[in-house]
């Protein structure tokens, strides 16, 4: 039997794919194998000795404190591109509230009183004229999940699309439509876009990705669009542009205290992901993750450890997650010595590494401690 705290509601249809085999639980203080959550922030929160996965049913991770997680051995799982849709239909929708004043011209509309109502609106409408996105240049930042389906969907709605992803994977970009124009340099989607959405994780090289230099080389009366997380964009910056009528409009959807009630700035209270469908998808993902590594040892959309999986085996087998340094596999050969390995895989990511070994004998209790006691290992897993 596993247990599974989950730290915000998650969707059934999720859990239910856990099984008779789990028990779930919102008490903190319990012992669980993993936790399942949302948007819960985790940072000051006391981890359990027996965690051993945390899933995160979305994209970002910032909620999570990776870092004591993969010093403890405890993977982190996200789910890509489960939400990939919800964002990218809201960003179309942010390109069309940019170019069309629907905001202002509704809430006009709803001031409107008396009988001359429908005159008042057709003397009235000219003040919230725009334009169309159509023939329009569309430059996206970042052609993951999200960002491929931004510009396909931009392309079939006729706009032009030019798009930069220094790490573009072979998958995604076989996903892309033929008419997006990818470049190898930022400046180029800077210069030619009349619309740039931004689509990257927030780290210590993305933060501040849009500022004053990277606004000064793009169109005036460009729109900015962040539906990824609010520090990729200089928040001073972004207003100076504004003010001076570099920047048309700015659509955000991680509002915050220097965005919110602003001029040009239209503020979207983080509803990328906000539909039942997105949540769903979230949760039967991140239940699966969950479940494939606790049962199976397997490895899939991990932030902290390698991508990692192998078919099960007859009798035995073991996982072990330790650092990434040389001759670990001849140390785990050497203590498995008195039993046949039968099939074996080995993958690192950064400074750490995961390994699984199946066997045609059972794994002793001694050798899980000498594995245990080896240098560089830092968690040692019987799955059978």
């Amino acid at each position: 039997m596993y247990k599974i705290l989950t730290l915000n509601k998650i969707a059934a249809c999720g859990l239910e794919r856990l099984g008779a085999n789990y028990e779930i639980t919102s008490d903190e203080n319990a012992d669980v194998d993993g936790i399942i959550l949302r948007s819960y922030k985790m940072h000051d929160m006391e981890l359990p000795a027996s965690l051993k996965a945390v899933a995160r049913a979305g994209a970002g991770t910032n909620n999570i404190p990776i870092d004591k997680c993969t010093e403890r051995g405890i993977v982190v799982f996200n789910t890509p591109g489960a939400n990939a849709n919800a964002v990218k239909e809201l960003v179309i929708a942010g390109m069309l509230l940019a170019s069309r004043d629907i905001i202002g011209g509704s809430e006009w509309a709803n001031t409107l009183t008396g009988d001359d109502a429908a005159k008042q609106v057709e003397k009235g409408k000219s003040n919230f004229a725009g334009g169309e996105i159509k023939g329009k240049t569309l430059g996206i930042i970042g052609l993951g999940a999200i960002g491929v389906l931004v510009a396909n969907a931009a392309v079939s709605l006729g706009m032009d699309v030019i798009g930069y992803d220094p790490y573009l994977s072979v998958n995604n970009a076989l996903q892309l439509n033929r008419h997006v124009h990818c470049v190898n340099d930022p400046k180029a989607v800077y210069e030619a876009s009349d619309f740039i959405t931004i689509h990257v994780p927030l780290m210590d090289s993305t933060r501040d990705t849009i500022n004053k230099e990277s606004l000064e080389i793009m169109k005036d009366g460009v729109v900015i669009l962040n539906f990824a997380r609010g520090g990729l964009v200089n928040n001073a910056d972004i207003k100076a542009a504004i003010a001076s009528g570099k920047v048309k409009k700015y659509i955000v959807d991680f509002p915050d205290s220097e965005t919110v009630n602003q001029p040009g700035i239209i503020a979207i209270p983080h509803l990328g992901a906000s539909t039942e469908e997105s949540e769903d998808n979230c949760a039967k993902m991140a239940a699966d993750e969950i479940r494939d590594y606790l049962e199976n040892g397997n490895i899939t959309n991990s932030v902290n450890f390698p991508n990692c999986s192998l078919p099960g085996g007859n009798v035995g087998r073991i996982t072990i997650i330790h650092k990434n340094v040389p001759k670990m596999i001849a140390q785990y050969t050497d203590v498995l010595k008195g039993i046949n390995i039968s099939d074996m895989i080995n993958k690192s990511k950064g400074d750490y590494a995961y390994t699984i070994i199946n066997t045609d004998h059972v794994v002793t209790q001694d050798m899980v401690e000498q594995l245990e006691s080896l240098e560089s290992v830092i968690a040692v897993r019987v799955i059978k």
